[in-house]
């Protein structure tokens, strides 16, 4: 092989010899048909020399020196080529994808806009009194002592390791797997099972983690849809799924309208209504979205209905998306049941069932960034674990959640601590807009109450919620989320994040609110 190489390599030389020739050759060639070798040599040479001896009595008589050239260039202002060069190019600004300028636009939902108000004038007892009080983010501080006191006692021994172990600095700044430490996925599998139920035995071959929930079910989307594709998702919704889906899969949402009159709970017909009618738009749909516990409403799906979840996904054949974030975030009396407990009890397919969980609400941890996708198909768990190289979770928050996770008496305090104190706070809130004639939804979980307002906009329309939304914001100082965001069908309802609330911050909130009612009525 290799000695072929080399006896074709003078072939390829030779047309570079013969374009240099191309004047010479062809009438060295006529003339040595006629007259012989001599003649052949002697004509091209002499039209050689000839050609030199004609240029060089025709060449200009003053050519100017190269240094003289050189001064005079160097003479020449920069502005007038810079001016030239700006000039000649002058087609307006450069542009960006359009990608890029769809997401770049300023926000249009009210879930950002007053949270983008709140950054800029945030409520403090001391600092700002009059400022922004936030109602409209899930964040939960209410066990924040809890975790600074466990941090503060294990926070070196945890990164760094504690005498005798194995733990260096080399365990914290090399690189580690995308998909997360298979220590992290051991102590997360444990977690969950501790969380989402005794019942629950979670595998860690099955689990991907991600920084934070967003990236999880965004990575799902990849995985399950194409662009164009959609998703039915009971509605009212978490507004962020919005822009945490559609932004960069270009998967579609639909909206499965709940009414209040079933506590705005979903049924299989509904779900079977929105099927057919984004089949007629030739929409292809590939799974379904849940969120259980639900977010705005805070009610738990029954065993029975998730059930029959299964059943319709596997006669349309998509696939279901399982948000279990506020698992263990729950405080009445409603059973919650884990997708996963559902697998286990019965043989159904498996594979196109997957999970998403995370440890920013139910241990107060969202700047942590940690969330994780549990699946039963390998095909997406292998798509999951290569996607998680632009999301992974740093080693030294790996590091630390590992010891935090596996200390299960920690862990048993902390979630009993943190569903007592969720209760009483959100007992407290709700009765205190009671007293202004608001009532909410019935709820068991999650960090918000769902508050029908209803009877303080001006017209029953999404126009009138949003004045009412604008009121509150501007005028009481009150940012919450109204359900228009949400996708809820019916005027007036708006969600409101009480867990990052105190007790004393109740009255006052209910003072402003009481205000924008006076002027409402």
């Amino acid at each position: 092989m290799t000695q072929s190489h080399r006896t074709t390599e003078p072939e390829h030389r030779k047309p570079t010899t013969a374009t240099a020739m191309r004047l010479i050759v062809p009438l060295q060639g006529v003339v040595q048909g006629r007259g012989g070798l001599i003649l052949g040599s002697l004509i091209p040479c002499a039209l050689f020399y000839f050609l030199q001896f004609y240029l060089k009595r025709h060449r200009s008589p003053n050519p100017p020196s190269p240094s003289t050239s050189s001064s005079n260039l160097a003479g020449l202002p920069r502005t007038s080529s810079r001016s030239t060069l700006s000039s000649r190019g002058s087609l307006g600004p450069v542009r960006i994808s359009a990608r890029g300028s769809s997401i770049a636009k300023p926000d249009d939902s009210p879930y950002y806009i007053g949270s983008n108000k709140f950054r800029d004038d945030p409520y403090d007892k001391i600092n700002n009194p009059n400022g922004i009080i936030q109602l409209g983010l899930a964040e939960n501080t209410l066990c924040l002592d809890l975790i600074e006191k466990w941090v503060s006692e294990n926070l070196s021994d945890s990164i760094m390791g504690r005498d005798g172990d194995d733990l260096s600095i080399s365990g914290i700044t090399t690189y580690q797997p995308f998909d997360g430490m298979m220590e992290l996925k051991v102590a997360m599998a444990g977690f969950m099972s501790q969380v989402l139920g005794q019942a629950v035995s979670f595998d860690p071959s099955q689990i991907v983690l991600t920084a934070g929930a967003t990236p999880a079910v965004e990575i799902l989307c990849f995985c399950l849809a194409d662009h164009g594709n959609a998703l039915l998702v009971p509605s009212p919704y978490y507004p962020g799924f919005d822009r945490d889906i559609r932004f960069r899969t270009g998967v579609e949402l639909i909206p499965v309208h709940c009414r209040s009159t079933d506590n705005f709970a979903f049924s299989i017909t509904a779900l079977d209504q929105a099927f057919n009618q984004a089949r007629k738009r030739g929409v292809k749909v590939r799974g379904i979205l849940i969120c259980n516990p639900a977010n705005p409403v805070g009610n738990i799906i029954p065993r029975e209905t998730l059930y029959e979840l299964l059943d319709f996904a596997r006669e349309k054949n998509i696939h279901v998306i399982s948000d279990e974030i506020y698992g263990g975030s729950i405080f009445g009396n409603e059973e919650f049941v884990s997708m996963a407990e559902i697998l286990e009890a019965e043989e159904v397919d498996k594979d196109r069932v997957h999970i998403i969980y995370g440890l920013s609400k139910d241990l107060s941890l969202p700047g942590f960034r940690t969330g994780v996708i549990y699946s039963y198909n390998e095909s997406v768990l292998a798509a999951a674990k290569k996607l998680t190289r632009f999301c992974s979770i740093s080693a030294p928050t790996q590091r630390l959640l590992i010891s935090m996770l596996s200390d299960t008496k920690f862990i048993q305090e902390y979630l009993e601590t943190n569903k007592r104190r969720i209760k009483k706070l959100y007992d407290s809130f709700v009765a205190g807009l009671k007293q202004l004639g608001i009532r909410c939804s019935e709820s068991s979980a999650g960090l918000y109450c769902w508050a029908d307002m209803s009877g303080l906009i001006p017209s029953y329309s999404e126009k009138g919620e949003l004045e009412l939304w604008d009121k509150l914001l501007n005028i009481a100082k009150i940012n919450v989320t109204p359900g228009s965001a949400c996708h809820c069908i019916e005027p007036g309802w708006f969600r409101c994040c009480f867990t990052s609330l105190t007790h004393e911050d109740i009255p006052l909130v209910i003072e402003r609110i009481q205000k924008v009612a006076e002027t409402c009525k």
